[in-house]
Formats: structure tokens, C-alpha cells, sequence
């Protein structure tokens, strides 16, 4: 039973230390959003994808310990959580702080992780609003009315109030 709350602890802080990596790189995307660096955020995506995958790994790990422990102490895998784990080791207080510490730590850094997500989810939706903003503005500059100017044979111009009937250069 010690070796298998050793291991649970284990993948708790190796779990800690992932989310951890995933807080800064959610940080950083942060300040690559508001820069609208679209390379850089790419890339840092692609970083997380990887600490994603590590996370859902280490959680795999995680669960079959606390399948293993549940198995050891005879109870339902779907009803025994880490608190009461941390409970059942009154008598191993070294052990009870250890896991208590590795929960605590993991829930901290989760909740974090989750914090700077909404606020970087926030940014890009405030990000995508202006662009649909822009798009409305262009495509409302073209529909504008024209004007009722005549040219020497008295035919209309046909001029759009306020911009000049240029072409788009896309190579620009």
C-alpha cells in the first residue's frame, strides 16, 4: 500500500509540473495574442498539444493508481476521491502530508491554468469581434450610395460617396 501512495503522490507532482509548463505557455500566449503574433502563436500551440498529451498520459497513470489503491482497500473506485484518501492516512502522517501537499498543488495550478484561459479566450473572441467589425465596415464602404454627379454628356458617374473605386492588390 506505500508504494502504490508513492506512486499516486509521484504522478500528482509530475501532473503539477505539466500544468505548470502549460500555465506559462498559457501566458505567453497572452502577450502573443495582444501583439496578434499569429507564428509565435502557432507555435506555442503546438507546445501545448504536446504538454496536453503528456497530462493525458500521466492522468491514465493516475487513474490506475487510484484503481490499484481502491482495489487494496476494497472500495468503489467511482466514490473514493483523493481527500478521502488523504483521510485514510491518519495514521501515516508523512505520507498524509505529502499527498495532501501534491493535491493542493495540482488544484492550485489547475485552477490557474483555467483563469488564464478564459482571460486568453476573452482576448481572442474581443480579436475576432474587431475583424468581423472591419469586414462589416469594408463591405458597407462598398455598398455605400452613389452620387447623383453627371459627366459633359450628361450621363451618371456613378461615384461612390467617400471612396475612390480602386481595386484590391492582394500581392501588396
Amino acid at each position: 500500500m506505500a508504494s502504490l501512495m508513492e506512486d499516486l503522490i509521484d504522478v500528482l507532482e509530475k501532473e503539477s509540473g505539466e500544468y505548470k509548463n502549460l500555465l506559462n505557455l498559457s501566458m505567453q500566449k497572452t502577450q502573443v495574442i495582444v501583439s496578434e503574433d499569429l507564428d509565435q502563436l502557432a507555435k506555442i500551440t503546438d507546445e501545448e498539444q504536446l504538454i496536453v498529451s503528456r497530462i493525458n498520459h500521466l492522468d491514465t497513470i493516475r487513474n490506475e493508481a487510484v484503481q490499484d489503491i481502491a482495489n487494496v482497500l476494497n472500495k468503489d473506485v467511482t466514490k473514493l476521491k483523493i481527500a478521502d484518501l488523504i483521510k485514510m492516512l491518519e495514521q501515516r502522517p508523512e505520507e498524509q502530508q505529502k499527498l495532501a501537499a501534491a493535491s493542493d498543488a495540482l488544484q492550485s495550478v489547475v485552477r490557474n491554468v483555467a483563469r488564464v484561459n478564459e482571460q486568453n479566450r476573452e482576448l481572442i473572441q474581443n480579436a475576432l469581434e474587431m475583424v468581423q467589425f472591419n469586414m462589416n465596415l469594408i463591405q458597407s464602404m462598398k455598398a455605400a450610395p452613389e452620387t447623383a454627379n453627371y459627366n459633359r454628356g450628361a450621363y451618371n458617374t456613378g461615384d461612390i460617396i467617400g471612396i475612390e473605386r480602386k481595386s484590391f492588390d492582394a500581392k501588396q
